[in-house]
This record gives structure tokens, C-alpha cells and sequence, in this order.
């Protein structure tokens, strides 16, 4: 059965009318014949939304009870037995009330999406995963619900509902989001113009990363090579020399002209590594300079330096690319147009902007690369030794003709050796041995007596030219030879600077394994580059690398990862396990080298990857058992203390061998009823830390008077508790919070501020709004605790200051500040002025209820 397609509305906030349009699709989708229901819709009470639900099918909710309250959520099993076609189902980051089918409302639509049914839902920019801490610096409210990224972007379709900040304002004050009691409130808090307006940029410039997404995705699949200035991409191009800050900084601005626009910087390293003015050291901190920008960089191999440049701007679909003025004279750019020159005239639609430096001036430190002798192997070289072979000979016998009455045959021999020296400098050996022979049968002919005769008279001259070729000979295998050996060098070095490089990107990068093969790709412009591993219990056969079921990928960068290890261009065994495969061009033998460095730092990678992630799962293991040997430490004697008192009473009560007189009995039964009630608090904050840890804790978070909950707290600690002053505003707003949790909150801190609280100086309570919170301070004037314990007396277990081991098993700190947090508060100490801890409690102030 095909899986269903899901569908996405995305606002920035609430209210900007993501439910209307999903009814709204949802209505056209039926009018066209296709079966949708509803499986879930929130209205608010919103009549235009309600009245868009019209004529569709409803499925009835499910009703759940939960801490004596009545709930109504999704009933998933009977929209898989109704299977529709399309569902339509509101606020896809929802938390499920605790004993539904699933935790998350996305994980019910997951489950429906993978039974074939199409989903069409709803989202805030709030509630995506990665954009959470983004929302809470602009709102500074903490979104307890959220969907991971990746769930969001499996989304076929992704569509913004989009409205400005003051047309939502708007919609608000004509009472078409909330209540009218509850806008005033939401208009000054969340509603604010200014967060509204981040939010929607926030939302924009995610959907247009997915859009980009899509775009490379799309030119991928089809083929399409040329620029498509969908988006602004601005590619600054680095020769390592110190123009390069220049050109960083003068791309960042054209880039940051354009919101949104992505600088991305690029060096091309030549495959012999002679690149000239090339500096390391530049590169690095020029690399750091451009992230500082907001840049990434990125390091590519090409011997023509125009086209790789080129070929990178295309993939990434830049826009505009900068370039360093040329730094050659005048007379080099006659014989050589530069790689500015050449990158503008074959650039196409790509702006090129040459920029002018401080370098230009100066001019190059040495020959290019091209002209040396280290490049003296290559095509070119070897062309240019027979073309001046050619030239030259010819010109210089003319010349010694005309000289000869002035010259004699060693004159002669000298200048030829000379010419031929020459060529061997620039075009290697076989051009300088055809230049030696030729030079032989010249000065043969024209210098060695008989002249214009191919014969020697004299068996001297003879000698004489034939040491001649010798030396020639000779010299040109020298010259041949250290060429060799200097590209052979040359190589060495590129080699080196690309794996450090690529040990860079490595060590910057948060998950090095990715980083590490996207590395490789861009070095080499690969398409694809993919670490397969061969699956578990696999036996080894003749054809296993071209079996595809017998291997899958660890890690894979690039479109279209290959499934085998033949599937590639290039195929780099790691060990019996382990293949990294290239796919996009064959390489040559000395990138090959390269390659399987960068595989056997592949593999180590994905080694560690894998210990840290063992690592990780044996971290809450070693804790848990730390927990657990703490726990049986502290309830060895804390547990037996209630339990002996209350098993001594109630013994001394059943004896037939006393007669108690009714105070006495009294007095037994209230010791009894102590214990037990202290037994019954030990075990509830037992029960609820071990729910906040498993992340089970159920909450009812709703608008809370925090006047109320501090009655109700202090009064459960009883008489010791009527000493504290208690200092709550009548008209301090209420704050989201679930009253149980709270009340569990403020009586433990209460009950810590009494004990180290002097007789003479009980602790006092303070609540005050501040921002979008409200801030409740539990003031004591004990003893105080020192800076560097106050991170510990939050963990589990611990009793600060606690000599006796009759104060608790030291969950109370502990455990209020993990229900604080469960319901987007903090607990933060503060010393007390003039000695004593204030322990402050913030939490959300109540908004109107919402989709949000």
C-alpha cells in the first residue's frame, strides 16, 4: 500500500488562519469527489472557522479521563477503520493527554500517513524543533511542544498562510482570534508587533530554505546545469595570497545588501599543488574570517582554475562571483589572458566583480606555476620545447653564419649547447634530444670543415660534436629529472594541504563523518560520495561488492548515494567491512592516494561516531545506577525512621499487656499519623522524580492564582508554617502553571526555608510580575549556601549542610526545579541580602488559550 502525502499549513503565529485554510482545501478536495474527513479540528469558537467545516464528515473524538478531569483528543483507531482518503487533522505539534495511543499528535498522523491515508494539518514556526531557542530569545516564552525537523520536512507540501502584523493585530481587537476578555492581555504580551514580525521573517526564511531544498533537488534530478538566480549566492574565489581579506570583506557587504543572500568562499588548489602565492597560513585565517561573516568555505581541485571556479559557482547556483584583480604586468597578460579575464568572458549569467587591492600594484612575488620548472612535464611545456626547437635553431644558425669569420667551431658548439640547454628548461628531455640531434647535423653541415658537407675531416671535431650530444644529452635528463622530482613534490604538498584541510573541516564540524565525506565531494566535485558497510552476518562471495542486499550505507553525501560498491566511478576498499564509493568521474592514480586517506579517516570516524553513541547510551546508565545506589543509601535509614515510628506505635497500641489512658492513645496515633504522613510525601516525590526522568510526568497547565496555591502549600506543612509572611499583589496576573505541580513546588521550598530559617527571623514570600513572567521568592536567613555547592544542591539526593541523615532523602530541590521546568519555569537561587538563600520561582504568565 502506497504511503499517504502530507500536507502542511505553516503560520508565524496564531490566529493568521491556518485551520480556515485547511477546511478550505479540505472542501475543495471534496467537491472534487475525494473521500475526506475530519479527524481532528480546533475551532476556538471561532464562528468563520466552525462554519468552514460545513458538510464534511466528522469522526467523533475519544474521550479520556486524567487526574480527575475530562479530555477529548483524536481517535486514531477510528479513523484507520474509517480510512479515508484525505484527513484532516489541526495542530500537528499537540501533546497527547497522557494514555492516549501516542505522546505527540505527529506521531498519529505518522502512524496514519504509513496506513495510506493523506493528512492535511496544521503548525506554528514555534513548534519546529530546530527554531526553538530562535522563538524563545524573540517571545521569551519556552514551547514545550515541538516537531523534529526532519518529520517537517518529510512533508510533501509545505504552504504559508501569511499575514502581516498588524492585520492579525487587528483580527484580534475585532474579537476574530479570542475572546474579548482575553485580547487585551495577548495584544501586550506575544501579540506584540515587534514579535509577530520576527516570527513571520522567521517563518519566510525557513519555507525558503525547504524551497531551496527542493530547487537543488529538482536541477538535480533533470540535470539542469545553468544558474537559476532563484536566490542570491555570492562566491568569493581565494588564492590564499593577502588580498583575500579584501575580497572576503567586499563580498560580505554585496552580500549582505540582499536579505538572505549566502557567501560562500572557494580555493581552487591545483592538482601538482603549484598554485602560485598560495599561503596556508592566509588560507586559515581566511577561512576563519569567513565564517566570522557568516560565509562557509570550501576547497576544490582544478588545473584549469577559470573552469573549476565556474563549475563550482554553477553547482552551488551562485549569482555573483568576486575576484582579486590580476597581479601579473602587462607583458604576461599579452601571452595569457588571467583567470579574471578568462572567468568573466566564459561566466554567462553569473555577475563577476573584479576588485581591486593592494597587491595589484606589487605584482607577483614569482613566475606562475605554469612557467617554472616544476610544471616542465606537462603537455604544454613539452609543446612549447618543440615549438622553440623549432624557432630557435634556425634563427641561431643564420646568426653564426653570418658570424663565422669571427667565430670558430667551439664558439659555434657553445651556442648550440646553450640553445639546447634552453629548450631542455622548458620543454623536458625529448624536446631537448631532438634539438641535439638537429644542432649535431647543423654544426655538421654548416660549422665542420668540409663545410655544406655531411662529413668530418678531422676526427677531433668529430669528438668535439659528439660530446657535444652527450653534454646536451645529459644536461636535458638533469633538467628532466628535477622537474620530476619537484612535481613529485609539488603533489606531496597539495596532497598535505588538502588533508589538512579536510582535518579542519573535520575538527569544526559537529558530526565529523558528514563533514568529512561532504569534504571529499567538493575537493574532488564529485557527485555523490557514500561509506557503505557490509550488512551483519553477511558471508563473503565472489560477487558481494556488485550485491546490493549485502550492504547498506553509513553515511552518504551528495544526490543519489550509490547501494554497492560497484555502483560508483571509484571504489576504495577500507577493510573487509567498509568501502567508500565515489560516484561522478574516475580519478587518476595520484588522487587516488588522497582518497584513501580521506577512507581510512572515514572509517575512524565512523568508529568514534559509534563509541560516542555507545558512550551516550551508557552515560544515563551510569547515572541511573548512581541514582540508584543514592536512593538505597538515603532510604535505608529515611524509609525504616517513619516506618519504625508508626510500626512502634501501632505495636504499643495492640499490646494487651498496657492500658493506655486516652491521651496517651492520642498521642500514639498522632506519632502514627506523622510517620505515615511523612512516609506518603517521601514516596510521592520518589514516584514523581522518577516520572520527570522518564519524561511521564502528566501536567494540566491552566491559568493559576498564585495567592491560592501558597495558601494551600503553607497550610499542608501545618502550624510550623504560620510564621511565614506571605506577600501577593491582588492584582498580580495569573500564570500557566498546573496548580498540583505548583503547590508540590512551594511546599518544598517552603519546608527548606523554615528549617534554616533562625526562630527569630521566619522566611517570608514575594511574588512580583516581571516581563512576561512572574517571579516567586521564597526568602530564608539561615546559613546560606556557598557559590560553588549551589549547582549540586539541585541534584538528587543531596542534603546540603545535613548531618543527621534524618531530613529527607533530598529530593525536594530536586524536584522543584524539574516541575518548574516541566512547565517552562526555572528554580534559581540567590544569596539573601545580609545572609540566607531567596529562591526564585519564574513561570510563563497565563496567555489566552490558543493553537499555540
Amino acid at each position: 500500500m502506497p504511503r499517504g502525502t502530507l500536507r502542511i499549513y505553516l503560520g508565524a503565529a496564531p490566529g493568521v488562519g491556518k485551520t480556515y485554510k485547511m477546511l478550505e482545501e479540505g472542501n475543495r478536495r471534496r467537491e472534487r469527489g475525494t473521500d475526506v474527513v475530519v479527524g481532528l479540528v480546533e475551532t476556538h469558537g471561532r464562528k468563520l472557522t466552525e462554519a468552514m467545516i460545513g458538510d464534511l464528515e466528522v469522526v467523533a473524538r475519544k474521550t479520556m479521563a486524567y487526574r480527575g478531569a475530562t479530555f477529548t483528543e483524536m481517535d486514531v483507531d477510528a479513523v484507520l477503520a474509517r480510512r479515508p482518503a484525505v484527513a484532516l487533522i489541526d495542530e500537528f505539534a499537540h501533546t497527547n493527554v497522557p494514555g492516549s495511543r501516542n505522546a505527540k499528535r505527529w506521531q498519529d498522523i505518522t502512524e496514519l500517513l504509513d496506513a495510506g491515508v493523506s493528512v492535511i494539518t496544521t503548525l506554528n514556526i514555534q513548534h519546529i524543533e530546530s527554531l526553538n531557542d530562535v522563538v524563545e530569545a524573540i517571545t521569551k516564552i519556552h514551547q514545550q511542544e515541538t516537531v523534529p525537523d526532519a518529520i517537517v520536512r518529510q512533508a510533501a507540501q509545505i504552504e504559508l498562510v501569511d499575514m502581516t502584523a498588524e492585520a492579525l493585530r487587528s483580527r484580534m481587537a475585532h474579537g476574530n482570534v479570542y475572546g474579548p476578555e482575553k485580547v487585551d492581555a495577548a495584544l501586550g504580551n506575544y501579540f506584540r508587533v515587534g514579535n509577530l514580525t520576527a516570527l513571520r521573517e522567521l517563518a519566510l526564511l525557513w519555507l525558503a530554505d525547504k524551497v531551496d531544498d527542493q530547487l537543488e533537488r529538482y536541477r538535480a534530478e533533470h540535470n539542469i546545469g545553468g544558474v537559476w538566480e532563484a536566490r542570491e549566492r555570492v562566491v568569493v574565489a581565494l588564492t590564499g595570497g593577502p588580498e583575500g581579506d579584501t575580497l572576503i570583506r567586499r563580498a560580505g557587504r554585496i552580500a549582505d545588501r540582499t536579505k538572505g543572500a549566502e557567501l560562500l568562499a572557494v580555493h581552487v588548489a591545483r592538482s601538482d599543488g603549484l598554485a602560485s602565492g598560495t599561503d596556508p597560513a592566509n588560507l586559515a585565517r581566511q577561512r576563519v574570517l569567513v565564517e566570522g561573516v557568516g560565509g562557509s568555505y570550501h576547497q576544490v581541485i582544478g588545473d584549469d582554475i577559470p573552469k573549476a571556479l565556474l563549475d563550482f559557482a554553477r553547482a552551488v547556483n551562485a549569482t555573483q562571483l568576486v575576484l582579486g584583480a590580476s597581479r601579473r604586468g602587462r607583458f604576461a597578460q599579452i601571452f595569457s589572458p588571467g583567470v579574471g579575464v578568462t572567468t568573466t568572458s566564459e561566466s554567462g549569467p553569473i555577475d563577476v566583480h573584479l576588485v581591486t587591492h593592494e597587491e595589484t600594484r606589487r605584482g607577483r612575488r614569482r613566475f606562475s606555476g605554469r612557467l617554472s620548472i616544476g610544471s616542465g612535464l606537462t603537455w604544454r611545456r613539452r609543446v612549447a620545447g618543440f615549438v622553440l626547437t623549432a624557432l630557435l635553431l634556425p634563427v641561431l644558425t643564420f646568426a653564426l653564419v653570418q658570424a663565422r669569420a669571427e667565430l670558430s667551431l667551439p664558439n659555434d658548439i657553445l651556442m648550440y649547447l646553450t640553445a639546447v640547454v634552453l629548450i631542455g628548461l622548458i620543454g623536458g628531455i625529448w624536446p631537448a634530444v631532438v634539438a641535439a640531434v638537429v644542432s649535431f647535423l647543423l654544426l655538421n653541415y654548416y660549422f665542420t670543415p668540409p663545410i655544406y658537407e655531411w662529413t668530418v675531416a678531422e676526427h677531433e671535431n668529430l669528438l668535439a660534436l659528439l660530446v657535444f650530444v652527450l653534454v646536451a644529452v645529459a644536461v636535458s635528463a638533469t633538467v628532466d629529472l628535477a622537474a620530476r622530482r619537484t612535481l613529485e613534490a609539488a603533489r606531496a604538498r597539495a596532497e598535505a594541504q588538502t588533508l589538512a584541510t579536510v582535518a579542519g573541516s573535520v575538527l569544526r564540524g559537529e558530526r565529523p563523518l558528514p563533514a568529512l565525506l561532504e569534504q571529499l565531494r567538493e575537493t574532488f566535485t564529485l557527485a555523490s560520495v557514500t561509506l557503505l558497510e557490509r550488512r551483519p552476518d553477511t558471508p563473503s562471495a565472489p560477487d558481494m561488492r556488485r550485491d546490493p542486499a549485502k550492504w547498506q550505507v553509513a553515511a552518504s553525501v551528495g544526490n543519489e548515494p550509490s547501494v554497492s560498491p560497484a555502483d560508483g566511478d571509484v571504489d576504495v576498499p577500507v577493510d573487509d567491512d567498509l568501502a567508500l564509493v565515489l560516484k561522478g568521474h574516475p580519478l587518476d592514480a595520484g588522487d587516488q592516494r588522497v582518497v584513501e586517506a580521506f577512507a581510512a579517516q572515514a572509517a575512524t570516524a565512523l568508529r568514534q561516531e559509534r563509541l560516542a553513541a555507545q558512550a551516550a547510551a551508557a552515560g544515563p546508565l551510569a547515572e541511573a545506577d548512581r541514582v540508584r545506589t543514592a536512593l538505597l543509601q538515603a532510604v535505608s535509614h529515611d524509609l525504616r525512621t517513619p516506618l519504625t515510628s508508626a510500626k512502634a506505635a501501632v505495636g504499643s497500641l495492640r499490646s494487651p499487656d498496657v492500658e493506655f489512658a486516652d491521651e496517651d492513645r492520642r498521642e500514639l496515633l498522632a506519632a502514627a499519623d506523622e510517620s505515615l504522613d511523612k512516609l506518603t510525601r517521601l514516596v510521592d516525590n520518589l514516584l514523581d522524580m522518577s516520572r520527570l526522568q522518564a519524561g511521564a510526568l502528566g501536567m494540566a497547565v491552566q491559568p493559576t492564582s498564585v495567592g491560592e496555591v501558597a495558601g494551600l502549600a503553607l497550610r499542608d506543612l501545618g502550624p510550623s508554617a504560620a510564621a511565614v509572611e506571605v506577600h501577593v499583589p491582588d492584582d498580580l496576573p495569573e500564570i500557566a502553571a498546573d496548580p498540583a505541580l505548583l503547590e508540590r513546588i512551594l511546599a518544598n521550598l517552603f519546608a527548606n526555608a523554615l528549617r534554616f530559617s533562625p526562630p527569630d527571623r521566619p522566611p517570608s514570600v514575594h511574588a512580583s510580575e516581571y516581563d512576561d513572567r512572574v517571579e516567586i521568592r521564597i526568602v530564608d536567613h539561615g546559613r546560606g549556601i556557598p557559590a560553588e555547592e549551589r549547582a549540586n544542591v539541585f541534584q538528587p539526593f543531596q542534603r546540603f549542610g545535613d548531618r543527621d541523615n534524618t531530613t529527607g532523602v533530598g529530593l525536594g530541590l530536586a524536584l522543584s526545579r524539574g516541575l518548574a521546568e516541566a512547565m517552562g519555569g526555572s528554580v534559581e537561587p540567590q544569596t539573601t541580602p545580609g545572609g540566607g538563600v531567596t529562591m526564585i520561582v519564574s513561570l510563563p504568565i497565563a496567555l489566552p488559550q490558543g493553537d499555540m
